[in-house]
């Protein structure tokens, strides 16, 4: 399906359908007005967001750091988690309309787990190293953070200088590397388990998925846990400067 020259792909709608879900809990939990003795909606919604705040905090170790770095990273990880639940809904992958595909006539889901596509977590892997340079910049500054990456030969003495400017060499090739192994983490297990589905389904299709959707329900959760989490412990790399390392006590 397009509109105009834009193309509508079947994950473009599961990622818009997550994404409607979550803005009607948000709109929900608005409209409690936050009172001082919950119900069970506010108080389920309270338990949610304090469990999350406590354990990246308990990742991070820096107050003012998690307060920062916590809207992104439960942004993600509620996303995340949301989107591969919705993949396993009936009707997910099993629905299908005839269509053209790459010139050829085949049947065609209507609707698909939003990161069985790669164009998706790469987009979602673009937003978390992008936010990781943004916080990068905004805390260390703008000479400061590129000095991880930009070293001049000649700065130190001896061997110390060139080795340094290697070093910058290779966390720029890092950087590149984290986006691609952040895409293609996500969408590989995301979508071998779609494809796992799809086969037992086919060949045993009475009861015997059953215990595979429990094994995605916990994949889904997996993979978005380990998703916020790395971007995680990258946003604390990046507002790390490396003087902080330099000067740091040694315990030896």
């Amino acid at each position: 399906m397009t509109i105009g020259s834009f193309p509508i792909r079947n994950t473009f709608i599961m990622a818009w359908l997550a994404m409607a879900v979550l803005i009607i809990i948000a709109l929900l939990a608005r409209s409690t007005r936050y009172k001082e003795i919950p119900g069970r909606f506010q108080a389920f919604i309270e338990m949610i967001v304090e469990g999350l705040y406590d354990f990246f905090g308990s990742v991070v170790q820096d107050a003012k750091q998690n307060r920062m770095f916590f809207p992104l990273i439960a942004t993600i990880f509620i996303f995340l988690v949301t989107a591969n639940w919705m993949g396993i809904l009936p009707g997910v992958g099993s629905i299908f309309v005839e269509g053209m595909h790459d010139g050829h006539h085949m049947n065609i889901p209507i609707l698909r787990s939003m990161n069985a596509d790669v164009n998706t977590t790469l987009a979602i892997a673009i937003i978390a190293m992008g936010a990781v340079q943004f916080f990068g910049f905004k805390e260390l500054g703008l000479g400061s953070y590129l000095g991880k990456f930009l070293v001049k030969p000649w700065k130190a003495k001896g061997i110390e200088g060139p080795i340094s400017t290697f070093v910058g060499i290779l966390e720029i090739i890092g950087e590149i590397s984290r986006t691609i192994s952040f895409t293609f983490r996500l969408f590989g297990n995301i979508f071998a388990g779609e494809v796992l589905l799809m086969v037992i389904a086919f060949l045993l299709p009475f009861g015997a998925p059953i215990p595979f959707l429990g094994m995605e329900i916990f994949v889904g959760l997996v993979q978005g846990l380990v998703f916020s989490l790395l971007t995680l412990v990258f946003l604390k790399i990046a507002v790390t400067s490396h003087d902080s390392h330099d000067h740091a006590p040694s315990h030896a």
